[in-house]
């Protein structure tokens, strides 16, 4: 009896921690992405799940680098970190890339 008490509450332990962590890997907040995007990123990207096109040509939309296939908060980092030639130079705070690539996931279809 005493046995399956402590199983038990091992199990019920396990099931809250795995729940902490994946909260905890939510870094950013998607509110607080969008409203950076439609600040710095929509002169040139749709930044809307919408259908549409970004009004640079040039510039995915949103919801497109969402969807690339391999798409990570990784990846994303890199791209926002990494000066391009059709992209100007941003410098945007840690917290602010956080939570646009918080926001930019959240476009993912099925989501």
């Amino acid at each position: 009896m005493q046995f399956s008490t402590i199983r038990a509450f091992l199990v019920i332990t396990a099931i809250m921690a795995s729940a902490a962590t994946a909260q905890a890997a939510q870094i950013g907040s998607v509110e607080q992405g969008l409203a950076i995007a439609r600040e710095r990123c929509a002169e040139c990207h749709l930044t809307v799940k919408e259908n549409g096109r970004s009004t640079n040509e040039k510039a995915p939309t949103f919801g497109r680098i969402a969807n690339t296939p391999g798409m990570t908060a990784t990846a994303l980092r890199a791209a926002l970190n990494t000066s391009h030639r059709t992209m100007p130079n941003l410098v945007i705070k840690d917290d602010d890339v956080d939570s646009i690539i918080a926001y930019i996931l959240s476009l993912r279809d099925g989501q």
